[in-house]
């Protein structure tokens, strides 16, 4: 076989692999996004007052998820590396510093949370006539959790032993009790938007319970009790790789709360209209976020196993297939936008606000395809102090500057706001919407 012969068949097989390990996170995400659109319907046909009341805490959700999400990621990109060089030892060494720290970390931020419920709302900026419902309902949903972010850890290992398609069904099943549940407690017991909540809690609830059983269950993760012990030197590791990446999280979604507290104050409609198009945008760049998961699995694997003639290939291949895939979905939100944003509701003023948001957002789909893609290779390349400086300096320096000088100083529409930040909901905390859609949160 010539030389060319060959890395064509080691690139096609890459590609396969590739699309192999995104294709179920992919359609967990897309499941996932689906039945949120569902859910953001049913509370949506409460009126506008119940879909301000239960956005006002999302963007606040998105950065208590953000925690365990950075510890998932370390985690990920460790135990790839582990798998790559085939040291099954440090695999579960590793699986069992993973489960640890989604232990604690869920359950410090459950009691931060709980404790923060009463004052999140007004420091939002939210209408005094919605604050003690929105904080009932992030009380609610605060309760399981130390369920979410073992939920969040566990569904990170897996993947990393290239075990896709475990989360993708135990999110299919969450997400479908979430809307069975929603039916029974906002409309035939008649809670509202607190049935809404309670809906998504028991969910949170089952799909840690779920995740926790089939990590305990995997041949490669599984370890005995009685071989636990804190690994300071693992511990130490993953905090090196976490803290950056979850200073990303924390810098994008602290901007997006800012962001979002600046919308609220523009009017119920107007936040509602937003909060939507936020929702209504998820399904049409989940591809990027499944494709950037199996290129940090298959880079941190290629560099466990030191070829670097793979781990570029891996990456050329991330990008070209992802960019392709978001100028097709950029192009079907920009068509369909109006038709989506009917779906979530009756109000044909939100509806119109919310289609044009989305039309602007569409153009810019492919961009936040390649930061999302590029992101997940140097995550699995261990380099995750860049995404923070990056991120930090797009969010901080340019979208937040322009929305606040949009707002506040030269008094603009949300027209002028979503075109100055070039596609808010996207690159602001979109990898902690989907961790909440893919374990069962509204909205």
């Amino acid at each position: 076989m010539s030389k060319s012969a060959f890395q064509q068949s080691v690139t096609g097989g890459l590609f396969r692999t590739l699309v192999f390990l995104s294709l179920p996170t992919i359609i967990e995400q897309i499941l996932s996004t689906l039945l949120q659109y569902v859910d953001t319907a049913m509370v949506g046909q409460l009126g506008e007052q119940a879909t301000a009341t239960v956005s006002t805490t999302t963007t606040v959700t998105w950065l208590v998820n953000s925690i365990p999400g950075a510890i998932g990621t370390a985690m990920m990109v460790l135990i790839s590396r582990a798998v790559g060089a085939c040291d099954q030892t440090q695999v579960r060494r590793l699986s069992q510093q993973a489960l640890l720290l989604a232990v604690v970390a869920g359950a410090g931020l459950e009691v931060v949370s709980i404790a923060l419920c009463p004052y999140i709302p007004i420091w939002m900026g939210a209408d005094p006539e919605i604050q003690a419902g929105a904080s009932q309902y992030f009380f609610i949903i605060s309760l399981p959790l130390v369920f979410r972010s073992i939920s969040t850890v566990l569904g990170y290992t897996l993947r990393a032993v290239r075990d896709t398609k475990t989360p993708m069904i135990i999110s299919a099943l969450s997400n479908g009790m979430n809307v069975i549940l929603n039916l029974l407690f906002i409309y035939i017991l008649d809670y509202g938007v607190a049935g809404a909540a309670i809906a998504s809690a028991i969910s949170y609830a089952a799909a840690g319970l779920l995740l926790f059983l089939c990590y305990r269950r995997n041949r490669q993760l599984c370890w005995t009790w009685r071989s636990f012990a804190v690994d300071r030197s693992l511990l130490r590791e993953c905090t090196s790789l976490g803290l950056p990446v979850l200073g990303v999280s924390l810098v994008s979604c602290l901007g997006y709360v800012v962001f979002a507290s600046l919308v609220s104050g523009m009017g119920t409609t107007i936040f509602a209209a937003h909060s939507i198009a936020v929702t209504a945008e998820t399904i049409f760049y989940v591809p990027g976020y499944g494709l950037r998961t199996a290129a940090s699995t298959l880079v941190g694997n290629a560099r466990g196993e030191k070829n670097i003639h793979k781990l570029t290939a891996v990456a050329k291949l991330s990008v070209a297939l992802t960019v392709a895939i978001m100028i097709l979905t950029g192009a079907l939100l920009f068509l369909g936008s109006g038709m989506l944003m009917r779906l979530f509701t009756p109000s044909q003023t939100v509806a119109d606000l919310g289609a044009e948001m989305l039309r602007l957002v569409a153009l810019s789909e492919p961009f936040f395809g390649l930061m999302v893609v590029l992101e997940g290779i140097f995550y699995g390349l261990g380099r995750t102090r860049y995404a923070f400086v990056v991120e930090t300096i797009g969010m901080w320096c340019v979208r937040i500057l322009m929305t606040f000088l949009c707002v506040r100083v030269w008094n603009l529409d949300l027209r002028a706001v979503w075109l100055h930040s070039a596609a808010p909901s996207g690159s602001w905390c979109g990898g902690q919407r989907q961790l909440s859609a893919a374990n069962g949160s509204p909205v």
